[in-house]
């Protein structure tokens, strides 16, 4: 088993004039209109009656894109070569791309050619995330994808974090609901994937009533599973998500196959079939289907570390708990690593990593691992700072911590203690009366001291 290991984007618009010494005259004019217009944006008072307010437009070009061809980008600016354009259009071309949100920053900068003029526009690209579409089950991806790409201009496959973009792609949604007369309001949020690293961003129907009617698995193991089929009213009878399927995979499916050395098993994405009657055209509900494609159980090989010094690598392969022949135990596997990882801790190395590389043998059908170790510094213990306690709960907390400024740091201590203190403790505040409702702890590192500071908040 492979080893386990929405903030709004701002966009801003700048607007550079370049000149030459030989300027044609209405040139010129152009750009010393566009900088006033520039330095005083808000001002009411017209230009001069008879100052030239456009020029023609000889070329423009894009520098910064990597995902977008400069056709594209000046598509979506709707402002083309040969255009007649005052400084507020080529303004008003560039709001239009900044407002899009697949760019961080959209500035522009145009200088003489003859009579006319270069205009070029410099953007920065945004950060787009793939998209996840949670409960149209009336809809296949492939079908969402073509509309969104017949109607959304610059569209790749992935959507911004935020803009126009986003509107749009929610508009064409909702119009492909209301083809199929299902009623329903489309929203959206970045959400952290059950599986994989980074984000998406999610688009659901809101309010569509529909739910979960059966669920089935793929594969004899899963469906003769006791275990399974205590956890199915967890899904039955629920509304659709494909989110919480795969969240149900994820924690129930995939752990089953798992434990038993099916490491390479195939599980989803969900089969799903919409019960409907030509009376109801948006469904009923849904029979779900998990498909399941086992593959091979593999045997326990070993592990190879690199760059372990606080541990020798003997009480390393102590902590994984699996002999060699043994079935190969993904949940004991990530357990290990996990036990590992807390053991490091314990002895203040909070920014230990672990980059642990399956090496599969499918000829024997064994697993082998080969784990590089970060062991990063070590740190002590730095302040101690508590804050909404009385003089004398504060005065015991401080008795009962058991980690003296300059000591290696605990992370384990630490964890249990924070534990302990959700709720007052008579092992550390004895028979004083307390009555704080929430509890908030953290630790706050110092890269350069390799200190840390334990910070406890009552309330």
């Amino acid at each position: 088993m492979p080893a386990p290991s929405p903030k709004k984007l701002s966009s801003r618009r700048m607007v550079r004039i370049v000149t030459r010494q030989r300027m044609p005259f209405i040139a010129a004019l152009l750009v010393l209109y566009a900088a006033t217009a520039i330095r005083a944006r808000s001002a009411t008072q017209p230009a001069p009656q008879d100052a030239p307010k456009s020029s023609k437009i000889a070329a423009i070009s894009v520098t910064g894109a990597k995902k977008f061809s400069t056709d594209q980008i000046v598509a979506a600016g709707k402002i083309k070569a040969g255009d007649v354009v005052t400084a507020e259009q080529i303004q008003a071309a560039a709001d239009r791309l900044s407002a899009l949100g697949i760019f961080s920053t959209v500035n522009f900068r145009y200088s003489a050619r003859g009579d006319a003029i270069a205009l070029e526009f410099q953007v920065a690209e945004a950060p787009t995330y793939p998209l996840s579409f949670d409960n149209f089950p009336w809809l296949t991806d492939s079908e969402i994808g073509n509309a969104i790409r017949a109607d959304v201009g610059l569209f790749t496959g992935e959507s911004p974090g935020d803009g126009a973009m986003v509107d749009q792609i929610t508009a064409v949604l909702e119009q492909l609901l209301a083809g199929r007369n299902i009623k329903g309001e489309v929203t959206h949020q970045l959400i952290a994937p059950v599986t994989g690293d980074g984000m998406v961003m999610q688009f659901r129907v809101e309010n569509s009533n529909l739910q979960i009617l059966s669920l089935k698995f793929g594969d004899t193991l899963a469906t003769e599973s006791e275990r399974l089929r205590d956890r199915i009213p967890d899904i039955k009878g629920q509304p659709y998500s494909r989110s919480a399927i795969e969240l149900f995979e994820s924690e129930q499916v995939r752990p089953l196959y798992a434990a038993k050395g099916f490491l390479r098993a195939q599980i989803g994405p969900p089969v799903v079939h919409l019960d409907s009657d030509p009376g109801n055209v948006a469904g009923s509900g849904v029979d779900v289907l998990i498909p399941v494609a086992p593959g091979p159980v593999y045997a326990w090989k070993g592990v190879t570390w690199l760059g372990n010094s606080v541990f020798p690598s003997s009480n390393l392969d102590a902590a994984m708990t699996i002999k060699s022949g043994d079935v190969a135990d993904g949940m004991k596997i990530e357990s290990a690593w996990r036990t590992i990882e807390d053991e490091y801790a314990r002895r203040g190395y909070l920014d230990v990593k672990f980059t642990a590389q399956p090496q599969f043998d499918d000829g024997s059908r064994q697993i082998s691992y080969q784990v590089s170790v970060i062991e990063g510094p070590q740190y002590r213990m730095g302040e101690l700072v508590i804050t909404g306690l009385s003089v004398e709960a504060e005065k015991r907390l401080r008795h009962y911590w058991q980690i003296a400024p300059g000591e290696v740091f605990n992370s384990g201590y630490f964890d249990a203690l924070a534990k302990e203190l959700v709720k007052p403790s008579t092992n550390v505040f004895g028979e004083l009366l307390l009555h704080y409702q929430k509890f908030g702890n953290w630790l706050r590192p110092n890269m350069d001291l390799h200190t840390v500071d334990v910070l406890l908040d009552f309330k």
